[in-house]
């Protein structure tokens, strides 16, 4: 038995071999074959990833004949000067002790402000966030009338010194007529918005674009844009900081899917909570000339004054605080009651107003994804208080 190892050891190293020899044909046969598969793909990704090249509609015109000739139509606008400290709202204290009750607290006012500042603010001012941080395309706004949206925007463009392009339907019903206007509007928007960027392309009243019946009175056609919007906005990379802020006080009048689709990301800004409310009926006074003493009972002011909005609190602030009754103020201090008559002049938003904008939220993708999300979390936090002890066998 001992003479005979050398002969197997060398049938063993032949055999070995060979196999050797059959795992090297079988490799590179798969080697060219896959180089065959990858050069198939990537001429059929050349020929569907070619994106036409876009036309330049005015090649011998410069920059500021553009801008200038948006200037006297009236598409771009001057930014009313608002920082972000003007927008007054107060963070809310209760939300992680509600959650843990598993019932989800209203955003407050001081959450817009956090959602305003990083899907727009932030990638608009610097260049760095915007080409690192995830692509924000579009934003919508919606909230009941009164809520601040337009002042969100005066917000956005003052502190990134964003320029203002306004394509809302009222603004443009009457410019650039017909099909190869509407293409040289849309062209002119997008050429000097990237080239003077950040730039803030808004639309008021957005949810028309998309509604599905429209009142014969309304003349303005908000869906001439329908089409061509969207089409505009797959040009942007992320290294143009341009962002298109579509404002609603009816998001629900629209068709969801094409509205979600045009609109990335969604804020909802609520009625302000009664801190809120403290602290604008505060400001406000004082904003408009006002001096607060002791006469003033603002807390009374801030529990009337549930329901009301941001804008009907300073409308109010500013049929009271006229020149004539600041000169008074000397002999006379303000008091709660001055202010009740203005109020009930004006229509609070109800709660059937304010439930109808949560339901919609609740249908849109982003909702659904919320929904699901706090759903995952609450059964992994059910699942693990309320997992059994499983029993150990017997030996």
């Amino acid at each position: 038995m001992i003479h005979n190892f050398p002969y197997i050891y060398k049938q063993v190293d032949e055999l070995l071999r060979e196999e050797l020899r059959n795992l090297k044909i079988a490799i590179d046969k798969e080697r060219v074959q896959r180089k065959k598969k990858s050069r198939a793909k990537k001429g059929k990704k050349g020929k569907k990833g070619r994106r036409k090249k876009e036309k330049d509609l005015t090649p011998d015109r410069t920059l500021i004949s553009l801008f200038e000739e948006l200037v006297l139509a009236g598409i771009i606008k001057k930014v009313e000067k608002y920082s972000m400290n003007e927008y007054s709202g107060e963070y809310s204290y209760l939300g992680t002790t509600l959650r843990q009750a598993n019932v989800e607290p209203q955003p407050t006012l001081s959450d817009v402000r956090r959602l305003v500042t990083e899907y727009a603010i932030l990638p608009l001012g610097s260049q760095n966030v915007h080409e690192k941080a995830p692509l924000i395309k579009s934003l919508l706004l919606a909230g009941p009338h009164g809520t601040g949206k337009r002042t969100l925007v005066n917000i956005i463009c003052t502190e990134t010194g964003a320029n203002l392009f306004d394509l809302s339907a009222e603004n443009i019903s009457d410019k650039y007529p017909g099909k190869d206007g509407l293409r040289m509007l849309i062209h002119l928007v997008f050429k000097v918005g990237r080239l003077l960027q950040p730039s803030v392309i808004l639309i008021n009243d957005c949810e028309k674009m998309f509604k599905k019946k429209l009142p014969k009175t309304d003349l303005a056609d908000p869906k001439r844009l329908k089409k061509e919007l969207p089409k505009a906005m797959k040009i942007l990379t992320p290294n143009d900081r341009v962002l298109l802020i579509g404002c609603s006080s009816a998001p629900f009048e629209a068709d969801i899917r094409p509205f979600c689709k045009l609109y990335q990301k969604i804020i909802l800004i609520p009625r302000p909570d009664y801190a809120s409310r403290n602290i604008i009926w505060r400001t406000q006074i004082i904003r408009h000339g006002g001096i607060l003493t002791d006469e003033l009972d603002i807390t009374s002011l801030t529990k009337i004054s549930d329901g009301y909005t941001s804008g009907q609190i300073a409308q109010a602030c500013s049929q009271v605080i006229t020149e004539r009754r600041i000169a008074q103020l000397s002999r006379r201090c303000l008091k709660a009651e001055e202010f009740i008559t203005p109020l009930a002049q004006v229509d609070p938003v109800f709660a059937d107003e304010e439930e109808a904008y949560k339901t919609w939220y609740r249908k849109t993708p982003l909702g659904k994804q919320k929904a699901s999300a706090i759903q995952a979390e609450s059964e992994a936090a059910s699942g693990g208080a309320n997992k059994k002890p499983v029993k150990g066998r017997k030996k």
